[in-house]
């Protein structure tokens, strides 16, 4: 039941962009169309997981027992940093077809706060190692359902007649505004 409050909690209630605020650039920046939408929320899902997983061991097995625990930011940033490079070097080797796939989106995740925002709050809430898990990959499906269905709502507002001073980045803060206040609706479900 637990996991079951952390999955609908992460993905709808506390929804990591319309609720937190964290991983705007990406949200606003790459939701012109679908399916490069499609393509970062795929590339969030496997670098958040990733990242919790290995943040979570350094939390618990190097900066608690030493005691450098105020270290946290600084150590994190360089982690998932480092991922992102391991990752993109592995796929580029082992698989260059989804390497091509994932193009500018492995580079563009180094900076999204969303990802050091789920591995401090992975911390934050004592989660063990599963909890934590399934916590990064709720928060990476509610960031790519966010971001779809805003992707899908901008593509169609470009075939609409949107007033010339609304049209662009005007009318896409009026729609994240809207969807934010829709996943309201959510806030009392867990």
């Amino acid at each position: 039941m637990e996991y079951i409050i952390i999955i609908i909690g992460a993905i709808f209630v506390n929804n990591i962009v319309l609720n937190q605020f964290l991983g705007i650039c990406p949200f606003m920046g790459v939701s012109k169309k679908i399916n490069t939408a499609v393509g970062m929320g795929g590339a969030v899902l496997f670098v958040m997981t990733l990242a919790t997983i290995v943040t979570w061991l350094i939390q618990n097995y190097i900066l608690d027992p030493l005691g450098i625990g105020f270290l946290q930011t600084i150590f994190f940033i360089l982690v998932i940093a480092a991922l992102v490079q391991m990752v993109e070097i592995i796929l580029k080797k082992v698989s260059p077809s989804l390497f091509q796939a994932l193009g500018i989106f492995l580079p563009l995740i180094t900076t999204n706060c969303a990802v050091l925002g789920v591995a401090i709050l992975t911390v934050q809430k004592e989660f063990t190692l599963m909890e934590g898990v399934v916590y990064a990959i709720s928060n990476a499906i509610g960031f790519s359902l966010a971001l779809l269905i805003f992707s899908g709502i901008r593509e169609h507002l470009d075939l609409m007649e949107v007033p010339k001073g609304m049209r662009g980045v005007p009318i896409a803060l009026v729609t994240a505004g809207i969807l934010a206040l829709a996943f309201m609706g959510f806030s009392n479900l867990v």
